[in-house]
């Protein structure tokens, strides 16, 4: 596993990361976090973590602009997980088309991000897709979600990031269930729904080796 003795584990999103991580379920949220920190753990007990939830519900690549220097800079991640987009698609599709993210703005603002990140703190990246629990393809949100995805992985690519690819996650388990069986309304996964994200974090970290290996 990519991680190493003593590094800050640092995530930012939205709402699928926040989780509950300000209130009931502090600090780190009952969400695919809190599991893939538990399983990370388990693996790996000798390894000491500090692991940092700044997920805030209803967030965009807006708001994370806005707080970035706190949250992240400030934060001196040695790695920094970034799921973020959900919001920035749907709420063209909830009749709030002003506080919609179009996808050319999308992606300057979150390579800005990530270029002020690595350039300020030298942490490594891990981005994760946003996604629909949606099988039809063809289903407008669902397409824009996959056009913002391939963003995502190409931003990736282009900084080195360990990907993980949520959406084809919830794809593999579509195959044979419903969309309802992960979340009741296409978005906010429930504990089985927040599994899958974390077993595709896990995979995905996995298979990266850690420095000097």
């Amino acid at each position: 596993m990519l991680f190493q003795d003593n590094q800050r584990v640092v995530f930012i999103g939205d709402s699928i990361t926040d989780c509950g991580r300000r209130d009931l379920y502090a600090p780190f949220g009952n969400g695919y976090l809190s599991l893939v920190r538990a399983f990370v753990t388990a693996r790996q007990p000798d390894t000491r973590l500090t692991w940092l939830n700044h997920g805030i519900s209803g967030d965009t690549v807006r708001d994370l602009s806005a707080r970035w220097e706190q949250d992240v800079v400030e934060a001196r991640p040695d790695w920094l997980s970034v799921m973020i987009g959900i919001n920035d698609i749907w709420r063209a599709f909830e009749d709030q088309p002003d506080q919609a993210v179009p996808i050319d703005e999308y992606e300057s603002t979150l390579r800005a991000l990530l270029t002020r990140a690595v350039e300020a703190t030298g942490c490594r990246l891990i981005l994760a897709d946003p996604y629909l629990i949606e099988p039809d393809r063809n289903e407008p949100q669902r397409a824009e979600t996959d056009r913002y995805g391939k963003v995502v992985a190409s931003l990736a690519t282009e900084f080195d990031a360990v990907h993980v690819a949520c959406q084809e996650a919830f794809d593999r388990v579509l195959v044979s269930s419903d969309a309802s069986d992960w979340a009741e309304d296409r978005i906010h996964p429930n504990l089985p729904g927040h599994a899958v994200l974390a077993d595709a974090f896990l995979n995905a970290i996995e298979t990266v080796p850690s420095a000097g290996e």
